[in-house]
């Protein structure tokens, strides 16, 4: 497979600094040595730049950094567009703000080969506020309500022109939602499959059912990995770490199934915070997620100690 990296380093969309850097954590964890060791074609496409800012203010006055995220928005919709023509596009960020703009790229590009984009969210959040609930004004918050066409981006994000089907979306690991998200994702056809869906029912069936209704739909998958999916005591380098996430078995477990579908068409992996890892460990994990998700097997896997 041809394997096309993008570095999306954003952190305009959360309220702490660090998250510029991961893209570069990234590659020097060993992604492209580690997808070539898989037999892929690897390019490095370097890192995105944000498009032109210009001043857009909102009457809701927590929201911060308005029109630096939104000329995110804008470069990395194009971007995910060109990118996804060919091969498999893979974006580093940068923080989960970024999908706003992979995904509505993403979705262009599929329906113009007449396919409809499925999107797998791996997060602790569902990332469902708009402009007008959000509190904490940190957008990294809004991506799912404004890719798959909720109001209340009208006149400040672009305009969204392929949203995806909320039916859709299917959400694993979710386990902080503030009030307003669970109401409004309650009205939708997302798929929201927290913790306690996961100790009751295990991975395995939640992700064939949805693996299912991708196959059946002919669809395309975008897997969104965000840091905060997994425990934060095998990923600490995060700024939105949330207890009792997945752990180290059940995230190669879903890479390694996902691996097996032969249905992902695209990858991101987001809110990687190098600034508060621990010797590198949460960005070799990533990377060594990403070797499950493109063909790694557990007998092929590397030892590596912290110790």
């Amino acid at each position: 497979m041809h394997c096309k990296l993008i570095g999306a380093p954003v952190q305009d969309g959360t309220g702490r600094m660090g998250c510029e850097m991961g893209p570069s954590a990234l590659r020097t964890a060993g992604l492209v040595q580690a997808l070539e060791e898989l037999g892929h074609q690897v390019t490095d496409l370097g890192n995105v730049s944000p498009a032109l800012k210009r001043e857009i203010s909102h009457p809701n006055p927590a929201i911060k950094t308005l029109p630096e995220v939104v000329a995110w928005i804008e470069a990395l919709d194009q971007a995910a567009y060109e990118s996804s023509a060919d091969g498999f596009p893979i974006f580093l960020g940068g923080d989960h703000a970024l999908a706003a703009g992979t995904v509505c790229g993403l979705s262009r590009r599929a329906h113009e080969r007449g396919r409809p984009l499925f999107v797998l969210w791996l997060d602790a959040h569902t990332d469902f506020h708009t402009l007008e609930t959000t509190d904490s004004g940190n957008l990294h918050g809004t991506p799912v309500a404004y890719y798959t066409g909720q109001k209340g981006f009208e006149g400040y994000f672009p305009e969204v022109k392929v949203p995806v089907d909320p039916a859709n979306v299917c959400m694993i690991g979710i386990r902080s939602v503030d009030p307003a998200e669970r109401a409004a994702i309650r009205q939708t056809a997302v798929t929201v499959n927290d913790m306690r869906t996961i100790d009751e029912h295990g991975v395995v069936a939640l992700l064939s059912r949805f693996l299912k209704k991708v196959e059946e739909a002919n669809g395309l998958l975008h897997v969104s990995l965000d840091v905060d999916f997994l425990d934060p005591n095998i990923a600490p380098a995060v700024g939105t770490t949330v207890p009792g996430g997945a752990t180290f078995r059940e995230a190669h477990l879903i890479m390694e199934m996902l691996h097996d579908s032969e249905l992902v068409s695209s990858f991101e992996a987001v809110e990687l915070n190098p600034f508060l890892d621990e010797r590198g460990r949460t960005a070799f994990l990533m990377v060594d997620l990403m070797a499950s998700l493109m063909g790694r097997s557990v007998m092929d896997r590397p030892t590596r100690s912290f110790a």
